[in-house]
């Protein structure tokens, strides 16, 4: 199992490109079911969990190439088996998203229940009612949920709670029903708005996403087209984390301000110079003290769970204590025992991580438990006196592309050991 060597000490500098955003990609990659024509799509990271979406759509009978500049076309008119096998989507929970689409295309679908990252249950509750409101008969069975309609009538759904991947199944499964469906209560993350221009773009009739309500009239078909994924906003958030640990003068170009708002706002907190500049955001690190910030995190634009784990470890070189409460997901500090090994100073009271700062942290041999908590654990061995080793980095290649080469880029000492 590979694993990732990190010798810590160094002060980050220069500047480096965001990646597109695996958050954007997974759906649109499983909305293109939707359509019969080809799907262009540009600057797809590099990452397993979009692998793991092709091989999960390519088993079904997509068609999915590669073009000379790196675009990928999308064909999946002649998909013949209907089936999303639990070998593929107990890896990634995002595999839930192909639901949606199946049942408007194809009026059927037979999905294994998702696995992907242990940081609690996620329900797919939520998207199983909203489903039924839709006209769709849910059957769950062997680990299996297989949904079953004749005609997708469009309704007025309120979600019982917010949820990213349910509000982007539903407005893929209204995007061809029959009328207009009006949703409440949904996620307004930058991702579902890249959903629905992504679906306006094929001929869909969206509007509202990114606000409280989201009205989707439905359409007989939808076109081909080509579309560029925006850039990660919690890549390039990771990195100016990485910036402002090590006391570092970094740039992360190709991305938008207005995406980060949170996260932007908390780094200034913290003590950081943040610039942002179009589609870029600079942060300056030198000859400032860093500070602690107490963070809640909360659905967008609130500040987001998938950089709590990041944040913990800036708070842990701040001076005075700090807490950071998680709101969305149970069973996301796992990450915190591996970070006391390091000598951090962080105690768990119910959702709540108390930290108090200490002065430095020294190199360990630690272990990944999922996506953002590996991310966690570099950002650690940047900052640490000596070698850390993280081991499971299969997580970090879920979400994070090339992440010791743009390290690198940026004066880190990290290398990828071999099994």
């Amino acid at each position: 199992m590979e694993k990732l060597l990190v010798k810590g000490g160094k002060s980050l500098s220069g500047e480096i490109d965001c990646s597109g955003a695996k958050n954007a990609a997974l759906p649109v990659i499983a909305a293109s079911i939707l359509s019969s024509d080809d799907i262009t799509l540009k600057n797809l990271p590099y990452l397993q969990d979009i692998t793991t979406m092709f091989e999960l759509i390519g088993s079904m009978g997509a068609d999915i190439s590669l073009d000379e500049r790196m675009n990928f076309k999308l064909n999946t008119s002649n998909l013949s088996n209907l089936e999303a096998r639990y070998e593929l989507v107990k890896t990634m929970r995002a595999s839930i998203l192909v639901l949606g689409s199946m049942i408007a295309k194809y009026g059927y679908a037979k999905i294994a229940l998702p696995g992907g990252c242990a940081i609690g249950s996620r329900p797919v509750n939520y998207h199983l009612k909203a489903l039924e409101k839709l006209g769709v008969n849910i059957l769950l069975k062997n680990g299996y949920i297989e949904a079953r309609t004749d005609k997708l009538v469009g309704a007025n759904i309120e979600f019982e709670g917010v949820t990213v991947t349910g509000t982007e199944n539903l407005i893929m499964a209204a995007s061809l029903a029959k009328g207009v469906s009006v949703l409440t209560n949904v996620a307004k993350e930058p991702e579902i708005s890249d959903l629905a221009d992504f679906l306006n773009s094929m001929g869909a009739k969206i509007s509202g996403a990114g606000t409280d309500k989201i009205v989707v009239e439905g359409v007989e078909e939808l076109s081909g087209t080509t579309y560029e994924i925006p850039a990660d906003r919690i890549e390039a958030g990771t990195y100016l984390i990485a910036g402002a640990v090590t006391n570092g003068n970094i740039t992360i170009n190709k991305i938008d301000p207005e995406r980060m708002g949170a996260i932007i706002k908390n780094l200034k907190k913290a003590g950081a110079e943040v610039i942002s500049n179009g589609k870029s955001i600079s942060l300056n690190m030198t000859n400032h003290i860093l500070k602690p910030v107490n963070i809640i995190t909360a659905p967008f634009p609130g500040f987001p769970t998938d950089m709590q784990a990041q944040f913990t470890v800036l708070n842990c070189m701040g001076q005075g204590e700090s807490r950071v409460k998680e709101t969305i997901f149970e069973n996301r500090f796992m990450h915190i025992q591996e970070l006391n090994r390091m000598g951090t100073n962080i105690r768990i009271e119910g959702t709540t991580a108390v930290i108090n700062g200490v002065d430095s942290i020294s190199g360990a041999q630690v272990m990944a438990t999922d996506l953002r908590a590996s991310a966690s654990l570099i950002l650690a061995g940047l900052v640490a006196k000596g070698e850390t080793i993280v081991d499971r980095i299969y997580h970090i290649d879920r979400g994070y592309e090339r992440i010791e080469e743009k390290l690198s880029n940026l004066g880190a000492e990290i290398l990828r050991l071999p099994n």
